[in-house]
């Protein structure tokens, strides 16, 4: 009998290897410059991106620069302000050129120096504020079918004091890494890598530590570059108007959230279906499995071939109640209105009973959060005036699940949105370039859930779902009911663009308050700082301080 299972298995895989090759091995443009993502950057293409006369596929982020509408705004920014200067050595490698650039025939190297450096005043907290970074990257490219990119960064840093209080109770730094100093001022390393090659016109293949973004929206409710990078290996292929990706990811579920005090792994893998039906009109489909490599009682578990899989869906609608592994089902649409106007919208579903689902008992099985949008480009017909608003939502439980490791988490950090579940937030983000200069805003206005009592009340995804404070009768923002305002402006003037050398001023009010603590903190940074890493501040409180 288990060698009749293997024989099937192994003609299952066989089967889905060749569907694959035969559905995606289709042409795919040339990908060459690799371009990290970053919201503030990858907005600057958005009145090419986002036009009625094009048909990217924006939703599956980050892009490659030669398949992509980013070059333009990059080639316009080092076109600024070189007139009469092409030619000087030393003003090509401030404003336009990498610190190291070399070209020889069908190759190229180029590195870079990236430093990070800020000083400011948390008037709140009544303390000095910093960071104190200084990094590298090198990458390079051969022809149009392959191409890689190493960074890292070395870092310290005073944090303002909400900032501080989520690196203690996480132990990691936002988005980045262990805090190697607890309970002192934090330290951390980041590193990034990754290596794309194109064997032929019919397939993409990727690899490295890196973050990946699925969505239109500033936030992602299916998943985000929020938490830190990790080790993947990436398909992309293309069919007219189809592009399909799956990723196998290994992860880490570190001690500092896990009930059981180690450091543990596991394994996530990705399936992403996107299709613009029209140059107006998209959707997206998705699907997640979180699965683990030693239980809660230390016992490793054998590989399932069943995850080598690359077809969207064929887990997930396995995946019965006795299953230990957790997914996640999701759909992404997106609409061109006009050149000037998208509507964009995401639904992720963690679990689904149908008695609970389509009746109003608020039943603690019933797990979904969704999202809702628009961008506006070239906003009262200004140039490089652009507008974002969004409303974010997640059920009470969304993302947890019956054992720790399989939340929707890594490295201690949710995937998907950075404040976990039990909230509702709308936000509104106002960018604004000029040459070389870069404006932007943010208003963000949440209200969430903290467990009261030592009850779970579901916005903690880190807890096991099966121990809510009640089985029927949830509702979003249950529990401690928090408000949350965050409000932020920054100035910038990109000296290089090639690597976002920036000089920036910037300003934030944040106000947390409930029936038990009012938080305030109000500050302001001024910096030099490079690199495209999006390193997000708008955090609710990981959990009642």
């Amino acid at each position: 009998m288990m060698k009749k299972n293997y024989t099937l298995k192994k003609y299952s895989f066989c089967c889905t290897l060749i569907a694959f090759n035969t559905v995606f091995c289709t042409p795919i443009f040339a990908q060459s410059d690799y371009m990290p993502y970053s919201y503030q950057f990858y907005q600057k293409a958005n009145v090419d991106l986002y036009s009625t006369g094009t048909r990217e596929h924006t939703s599956m982020k980050p892009f490659f620069a030669g398949d992509s509408l980013l070059k333009i705004p990059l080639q316009s920014m080092i076109r600024y302000n070189t007139k009469g200067q092409k030619n000087d050595w030393g003003y090509k490698k401030l404003y336009t050129e990498h610190l190291v650039d070399i070209k020889s025939g069908k190759s190229s190297f180029y590195a870079d120096l990236l430093p990070d450096f800020t000083v400011g005043r948390d008037f709140s907290g009544h303390k000095t504020i910093s960071i104190t970074s200084l990094g590298f990257q090198m990458g390079g490219s051969h022809g149009n079918k392959f191409y890689y990119n190493i960074s890292g960064y070395a870092a310290t840093a005073i944090q303002p004091e909400y900032m501080a209080i989520y690196t203690r109770q996480t132990g990691i730094v936002t988005g980045q890494a262990y805090d190697r100093t607890l309970p002192q001022n934090p330290a951390w390393y980041y590193f990034t890598a990754i290596a794309s090659y194109t064997p032929s016109k019919f397939l993409n293949i990727a690899a490295g530590r890196d973050k990946t973004f699925i969505g239109d929206g500033y936030r992602s409710m299916l998943l985000s570059d929020f938490a830190s990078p990790n080790p993947f290996f990436k398909l992309t292929g293309t069919l007219g108007s189809l592009r399909y990706m799956v990723m196998w990811a290994y992860m880490n579920d570190p001690a500092t959230t896990s009930p059981y005090g180690i450091n543990r792994k596991k394994f996530g893998v990705f399936h992403y279906l996107d299709w613009n039906i029209s140059k107006r009109l998209s959707f997206g489909f998705f699907d997640n499995v979180i699965g683990f490599f030693t239980d809660d009682n230390g016992v490793k578990r054998p590989f399932d071939f069943n995850y080598i899989n690359p077809i969207i869906f064929t887990k997930p609608v396995n995946n019965s109640s006795d299953d230990p592994d957790k997914s996640l089902l999701g759909f992404t649409g997106k609409y061109k209105v006009s050149n000037g106007l998208t509507v964009y919208g995401q639904f992720a579903l963690n679990e689904f009973h149908s008695a609970d689902f389509f009746s109003s008992n608020g039943s603690s099985v019933n797990k979904y959060g969704w999202q809702l949008g628009f961008r506006a480009t070239n906003l009262f017909e200004v140039d490089h005036l652009n507008l974002l608003l969004e409303t974010n939502n997640a059920k009470p439980y969304t993302y947890s699940a019956r054992s720790a490791i399989e939340n929707y988490s890594e490295n201690g950090e949710p995937l998907a949105h950075p404040w976990g579940a039990n909230f509702r937030e709308i936000l509104g983000l106002l960018n604004y370039s000029y040459k070389r200069f870069d404006f932007s805003g943010e208003t963000d206005f949440g209200r969430y859930g903290f467990d009261l009592n030592t009850l779970d009340y579901g916005k903690n995804i880190f807890e096991i779902y099966t121990n809510a404070a009640r089985q029927y009768g949830n509702y979003t923002v249950q529990g401690l009911t928090t408000n949350m305002i965050y409000v932020e402006g920054k100035v910038a003037y990109v000296l290089n663009p090639r690597y976002n050398l920036r000089f920036e001023l910037g300003g934030t009010l944040r106000v947390e308050k409930n029936s038990q603590f009012n938080n305030k903190a109000s500050m302001i940074i001024i910096g030099l700082r490079s690199s495209f890493r999006e390193l997000y501040t708008d955090l609710a409180s990981y959990k009642m301080h």
